[in-house]
C-alpha cells in the first residue's frame, strides 16, 4: 500500500481558481482522495534564512467535489519546504523577475533534498517559446530575433507569420501578419519595441483551423489524448483564454511520434508535467510552468490525468 503523502502545492489566491476546469485543483482533488495530506502556498510566502527555505503562509486543505465550495483550510503555519513528501509549483505565468526568484530558492530546497516538481532549474532553463529551438525537427519555420529588418524579411520570405512575444500565455498578443498587411510595421514596431526585445515569428499553420493542439507529457508518459483548442470564427488563436474550443481527441501518429521523442528527456530534466503546443503536427511551444487541459481531457474521453500526476508521485517519493 501506497503510505501517505504530504503535498505542497505553491499556487495563485485558492478564492482565483475555477474549480470546474482547473488542473492543479484536479491534481489535489486526486490526491486527496487517496489519502494524502494537502497543503497550499502563495509564492510570496516562500523564505529563505540561515540554509533552509521555509513556505510562510502553508495553508493545509480539506478539498471536496463541490465547485462552488472546493476547499477548507486549516490554520496558516510556517514550515520548511522539507516538511513535504513533494512540492508542486503551479504558479501560472507571467514568467517574471518573481517566478525566476521563486526558482532560485526552489533550487535551494532542491539542493537540501526537498522533491520540486516542476524541477526549478528546468523551469527557469526552458523558455516556453524558445524550449522548441531544441527540437527543430519537429518545427515550423521559426525566426527568433528583435532586428525589425530581420522580422521584415521573413514576413517577406514567408509572406503569412505569426508573431508574438517570448513571455506571454494565453495568446496574448499574437498576431498574424501578411506580407500586404497594411499594419506590419506597427505590430512590428510595437511587438518588438522597436528593436528593443526579442519576439518569435513562425510561419502561419492553417491547419490551426482544426486546433492548437495540448498534448500532454506526465513523468514521462504521454497522454493518449490531446486537447484541440478550436477558434473561434474569425479568430487566428485557438487559446482557451481567447474563446477557443477544447475537443479532446485520440494523438495522431505524428504527434505520439513527437511527445514520444521529447518524453524521456523532458522527464530526465525533472519535468513532471509538460504540455506540449502542436498543430498540423509542428511543435510550437514547451509548456512548463503550469500546463492546463487535464479536466477536459478527463471530462471528454475519461482518461484521469489527474490521477496519473498522483500516480508518479506515489512512485517518485517511494
Amino acid at each position: 500500500m501506497t503510505r501517505k503523502l504530504k503535498l505542497l502545492f505553491i499556487l495563485d489566491p485558492l478564492e482565483g481558481l475555477k474549480a470546474y476546469k482547473d488542473s492543479s485543483v484536479a491534481m489535489m482533488r486526486a490526491a486527496a482522495r487517496r489519502g494524502h495530506e494537502v497543503w497550499a502556498l502563495q509564492r510570496a510566502g516562500l523564505t529563505w534564512r540561515e540554509g533552509v527555505v521555509i513556505g510562510t503562509g502553508c495553508v493545509p486543505l480539506e478539498v471536496g467535489a463541490d465547485d462552488a465550495a472546493w476547499y477548507r483550510a486549516g490554520e496558516a503555519q510556517a514550515l520548511p519546504l522539507a516538511a513535504f513528501d513533494a512540492v508542486l509549483m503551479r504558479q501560472d505565468p507571467p514568467f517574471d523577475f518573481e517566478y525566476v526568484t521563486a526558482t532560485w530558492l526552489l533550487e535551494r530546497a532542491a539542493q537540501a533534498g526537498v522533491r520540486v516538481f516542476n524541477d526549478p532549474r528546468a523551469v527557469r532553463d526552458h523558455s516556453e517559446k524558445i524550449a522548441i529551438t531544441e527540437f527543430p525537427q519537429f518545427t515550423a519555420t521559426t525566426l527568433v530575433a528583435r532586428d525589425p529588418a530581420d522580422i521584415h524579411a521573413f514576413i517577406d520570405e514567408l509572406g503569412d507569420v505569426i508573431l508574438k512575444p517570448l513571455d506571454g500565455m494565453g495568446g496574448s498578443q499574437i498576431f498574424r501578419v501578411r506580407k500586404d498587411d497594411p499594419n506590419r510595421n506597427v505590430i512590428v514596431e510595437t511587438l518588438a519595441h522597436e528593436g528593443m526585445r526579442t519576439i518569435m515569428a513562425q510561419r502561419y499553420l492553417p491547419q490551426i483551423v482544426d486546433g492548437d493542439k495540448r498534448v500532454l507529457i506526465i513523468g514521462g508518459e504521454v497522454v493518449p489524448f490531446s486537447l484541440a483548442r478550436i477558434p473561434r470564427a474569425g479568430e487566428t488563436r485557438g487559446n482557451l483564454a481567447a474563446g477557443g474550443r477544447g475537443v479532446a481527441m485520440a494523438l495522431t501518429a505524428r504527434e505520439r511520434e513527437i511527445a514520444g521523442f521529447l518524453a524521456p528527456t523532458l522527464w530526465a530534466r525533472g519535468l513532471l508535467i509538460v504540455g506540449l503546443d502542436v498543430i498540423g503536427g509542428h511543435l510550437t511551444e514547451i509548456n512548463v510552468t503550469s500546463p492546463t487541459c487535464m479536466v477536459e481531457i478527463a471530462t471528454q474521453q475519461g482518461f484521469d490525468v489527474a490521477g496519473l500526476v498522483i500516480d508518479k508521485l506515489e512512485r517518485a517519493c517511494g
